[in-house]
């Protein structure tokens, strides 16, 4: 009898059904993950059961950690989703019937896992290589850019202070406290490289470790208009599309300054999608660790998962 579903799963038999969208999510992430790839990933570094009680099965931990990214959920509310919503069940192969539910210890080992090991720059790794194999990923140039995160000011904490590893920073007429996300994408704007910075570091300090030298074109907005950006371009022989700046007292030019200006701001445009899936479908607009290494590792499985978003209705897929 210990295969049979119990009445809290029979809810999906009901006659009158509508397919929500997060069952259309879920069903369409659910099919462009590569969760056999991953998990071979990760098994040799997860803990291997002995005599006694045995350890969740790692493509349920996994499935589980994903859900959190995508839903924002801390470890015991995820717990707690878990045993309230069928459909996050489904989703990670639970049944009340026979399963144990991890408990909000086992999620944050799990995730501790990932960051001990380094697995969360393995996981985006590997979500590459499937994307290149699939035909997914363009090579003819690249755009960076980069946003901030906010993080937590107030400092009711052990310590008494805000995290030491975020700064602040000015952004026009506003001040923000937290930490930078560079990226480099692809034309179509799937992030290929990733790096994890305090505010306060500019832009074009990262630009360097961000293209891969393959790329014959890189586009930026003029935060990367710099002097040692267009040597460093030029030393590469890469085509230099970085958006100018007005130099102060600059009255000729200005025209073809502006027409430049816009037509890299169009192309450029695509490299926000990444940013906003983080932000929008994903809820991913604090920190939820403190220091940079935590919060470097979730944002790596976060842009890993949003390349997959934005690719999850291509033909190929259907085709797998």
């Amino acid at each position: 009898m210990s295969g049979q579903m119990t009445f809290a799963e029979h809810q999906k038999l009901s006659r009158r059904r509508k397919l929500t969208r997060r069952e259309k999510f879920l069903a369409e992430m659910d099919a462009v993950v590569p969760w056999a790839r991953l998990v071979a990933l990760i098994g040799p570094h997860y803990p291997r059961g002995g005599r006694g009680r045995q350890p969740m099965p790692v493509e349920r931990m996994l499935r589980i950690h994903f859900l959190q990214q995508w839903y924002a959920c801390p470890d015991p509310g995820m717990e707690d989703a878990l045993y309230e919503i069928p459909l996050l069940r489904q989703f990670a192969g639970i049944d009340l019937g026979r399963d144990f539910v991890p408990d909000e210890t086992a999620i944050l080992k799990f995730r501790r896992l990932l960051e001990r090991q380094d697995l969360a720059a393995a996981i985006f790794a590997e979500v590459q290589a499937v994307l290149r194999e699939n035909g997914l990923v363009l090579a003819e140039g690249k755009m960076v850019d980069a946003t901030l995160i906010h993080a937590p000011s107030p400092t009711r904490n052990r310590e008494h202070k805000r995290d030491p590893e975020m700064h602040q920073t000015k952004k026009g007429n506003q001040w923000y406290f937290g930490m930078k996300a560079h990226a480099a994408t692809d034309p179509q704007g799937i992030v290929e490289a990733v790096e994890v910075t305090a505010a306060n570091v500019p832009d074009h300090q990262v630009l360097e470790s961000l293209p891969s030298g393959a790329e014959t074109v890189l586009l930026a907005d003029r935060g990367y208009d710099y002097p040692g950006v267009h040597a460093l371009l030029e030393q590469r022989g890469i085509q230099d599309a970085v958006a100018r700046r007005r130099h102060p007292g600059q009255k000729t030019g200005l025209q073809a300054l502006k027409r430049f200006n816009r037509s890299v701001a169009r192309l450029r445009a695509r490299g926000e999608h990444a940013f906003r899936v983080l932000k929008c479908p994903f809820g991913y607009r604090r920190t939820r660790y403190r220091g940079l290494a935590r919060n470097g590792a979730q944002l790596t499985t976060l842009f890993a998962l949003a390349n997959l978003y934005l690719l999850r209705r291509e033909p190929c897929w259907l085709q797998a």
